[in-house]
């Protein structure tokens, strides 16, 4: 089944054209999948908070300003993982905002190690639209444009497979907006999108040094991305790398990670911070109007656990 997923994800990844598409774009998308797939809520040991910031295409009037939050946690008595995600995009006259909750159900380990698990969300996806119009016409003149700010909402559903071998890969497959429904005071209908998702980590001298690829596809079947990434994770500290997006940018990516472990007697704890940049380096026409496009990736991990104490009753006649 592994390898049957690995195959479906690679032939997807590889056979599309690339173009533009709706959902919100992000760089160091591989630091955190659960924000695209459900199915990948409570993947580690650790309870995670991330958020992304992405300033698109600096130097244009309007240009694209995203932010996302997502966290997720194991939880023993569902036997899977929960998560919470939000994200707002503001695009010109448009903004767009989506909450999502989500579980995901953890299979039991297959013979190779590997972990595989089934998600779904319920997300809550709003937009508005402005009226701070710029025009050489006049646009009142046209009924199709509002004449005042107009926002709609609707309640959507999206679906996930994801599965993971631990310090190894991974591979995922996902749906966005499964209902499409329509956003009725808006006359607009989001569209489905489809993510799949693979990684591999190939250790060069230990855990020492890793070189860690990624590569997602995303298609709403009329247009689709493609990211590429190739990282090396230096002493579980440090990782640089490139990310590519062809016909779009070229984005050099650094980044930092810091763990504390404390072990007592009736208690330890485990934290991990990471901190993640990347600088997009446009490729396309748009490079001639823009200076590129930055993004901050920040997450903190973490688990704390209380040992319970075990009593020991004695008997002084044995004393």
């Amino acid at each position: 089944m592994t390898r049957y997923l690995l195959t479906i994800c690679a032939l997807a990844m590889f056979s599309a054209a690339m173009n533009a598409q709706q959902d919100p774009q992000f760089t160091q998308w591989y630091m955190e999948p659960t924000s695209f797939n459900p199915a990948a809520a409570g993947n580690s040991e650790l309870t995670c908070v991330s958020g992304t910031y992405r300033n698109q295409w600096q130097g244009l009037d309007r240009d694209p300003n995203t932010s996302m939050l997502t966290a997720h946690t194991f939880v023993d008595k569902l036997r899977g993982g929960v998560m919470l995600s939000f994200y707002n995009d503001a695009l010109g006259q448009e903004e767009n905002n989506m909450a999502r909750l989500g579980y995901a159900y953890h299979l039991e380990p297959l013979s190779n190690g590997a972990i595989m698990s089934i998600g779904a969300a319920v997300s809550m996806f709003s937009k508005k639209l402005g009226n701070d119009w710029i025009a050489i016409d006049d646009y009142t003149q046209d009924s199709a444009i509002p004449n005042e700010a107009t926002s709609s909402s609707s309640i959507d559903l999206d679906f996930g497979v994801f599965i993971r071998k631990p310090g190894s890969f991974y591979a995922g497959i996902s749906a966005t907006h499964l209902m499409e429904r329509e956003l009725e005071d808006l006359s607009i209908q989001p569209k489905r999108h489809l993510y799949f998702m693979g990684g591999y980590d190939y250790s060069l001298d230990g855990d020492y040094l890793v070189l860690r690829s990624n590569v997602l596809s995303k298609t709403d079947l009329s247009a689709t991305i493609t990211d590429i990434n190739v990282n090396v994770l230096w002493n579980q500290m440090v990782w640089g790398g490139v990310s590519w997006r062809p016909g779009d940018a070229i984005a050099p990516v650094i980044g930092i990670e810091y763990a504390m472990e404390d072990n007592q007697r009736f208690s330890n704890s485990k934290q991990v911070f990471r901190l993640g940049y990347s600088y997009d380096s446009t490729t396309s026409e748009l490079r001639n109007y823009s200076s590129g496009s930055h993004e901050v990736f920040l997450s903190y991990c973490f688990k704390f656990q209380t040992i319970p104490v075990l009593n020991r009753l004695t008997n002084p006649r044995f004393l």
